[in-house]
């Protein structure tokens, strides 16, 4: 895994961008930023998705001790039913890089659009499979959106969400069915809006 387009010898600052929680019923879209340091590699980054949980954690803290700079910040579910999950995503990663202590010089985004940023930027498409300071990204949003979700758990254990973390699953639904929408599910999402309209 290389970073694409800047040399570091020429001491460019590059960021990874990515997002975790587009597709769940519930909570935040979270999306990190993180400037990797050249000086000191970390072995094993890919897309948070094809890692375990614990390899994560790992990798987690890794990212945190080593990196440049990093920040994660995410978009709330008033946001999201508001301004769209599209838009909201943007708005998280613009936050994510405005909050890093480093301004970079280029960013690069996961998926085939960008937010409006005040540096250059460029989309890749399975970006966290191909460009490191992307996967790091994708790692640390990942993590903290799970943890997002066990905390969710441990208030409403009867939604299932440490298993199944907010996704559409069929869990979940029958949980939506059962106990109707919290305050965190996002109204705007359809299986949440026609539970709404038909109660």
């Amino acid at each position: 895994m290389s970073t694409q387009g800047f040399d570091f010898s020429e001491g460019k600052l590059i960021a990874g961008v990515d997002e975790v929680g587009r597709g769940p019923l519930v909570g935040t879209v979270m999306a990190a930023a993180v400037i990797l340091d050249p000086a000191r590699p970390i072995q094993g980054l890919a897309d948070s998705k094809k890692l375990t949980a614990k390899r994560r954690e790992q990798l987690y803290v890794e990212i945190k001790e080593k990196a440049l700079a990093w920040c994660v910040a995410s978009a709330s579910v008033e946001e999201i039913d508001r301004l769209n999950i599209l838009h909201a995503t943007m708005l998280a990663m613009q936050r994510a890089v405005s909050g890093l202590p480093v301004e970079p010089e280029f960013v690069y985004v996961d998926g085939n659009r960008c937010p409006e940023l005040p540096c250059p930027s460029e989309p890749v498409v399975k970006g966290d499979s191909k460009v490191a300071e992307i996967s790091a990204a994708s790692i640390l949003a990942k993590v903290d959106r799970d943890r997002e979700m066990e905390l969710l758990d441990q208030q409403y254990p009867q939604y299932g969400f440490a298993k199944h973390k907010g996704y559409p699953t069929a869990a979940h639904f029958a949980a939506l069915a059962e106990h109707g929408p919290l305050t965190e599910h996002r109204r705007s999402f359809r299986p949440v809006r026609d539970w709404l309209e038909q109660n």
